[in-house]
C-alpha cells in the first residue's frame, strides 16, 4: 500500500491545483489506475465543480460577507483535501466527499 502511495502523491497533488491540474492528474493515471490518485482527482474535481457551480448562485448574492463565506469555506475544503494528499491520507472531505466518490467513481 505505502508503494502505491507514493507512486500516486504526485498525481493527487497535481489533482488539487485548479481544475486545470485535476483535468492533467485524470489524462496522468489513465494509464496506472493508481488508487491513492484516483481518490484524490475524485475529491478535487467534486470540490472544483461544486465551487464553479456554487459560485454562479453565489455571484447573485450582493453581498460581501456572503461572498467571504464563500470562499473561505471552499479554501478550507481544498487545504485540507490537499493537506491530506502531502500527508499520504485518503481522507474524504467534510459533508460531500463521500458522495464524490460514488458520483465520480469512474472518474479515475
Amino acid at each position: 500500500m505505502n508503494n502505491t502511495v507514493e507512486q500516486g502523491k504526485t498525481t493527487a497533488i497535481i489533482g488539487y491545483i485548479t481544475i486545470i491540474g485535476t483535468i492533467i492528474a485524470i489524462f496522468m493515471n489513465m494509464e496506472t489506475k493508481n488508487p491513492f490518485a484516483g481518490f484524490h482527482i475524485r475529491q478535487a474535481f467534486g470540490i472544483h465543480l461544486s465551487f464553479y457551480v456554487l459560485a454562479y448562485f453565489v455571484g447573485y448574492a450582493d453581498s460581501w460577507m456572503v461572498s467571504s463565506a464563500f470562499f473561505i469555506f471552499f479554501f478550507v475544503l481544498w487545504a485540507y483535501g490537499l493537506v491530506g494528499a502531502l500527508q499520504n491520507e485518503m481522507k474524504t472531505i467534510p459533508i460531500l466527499g463521500e458522495y464524490f466518490q460514488k458520483w465520480f467513481k469512474n472518474l479515475a
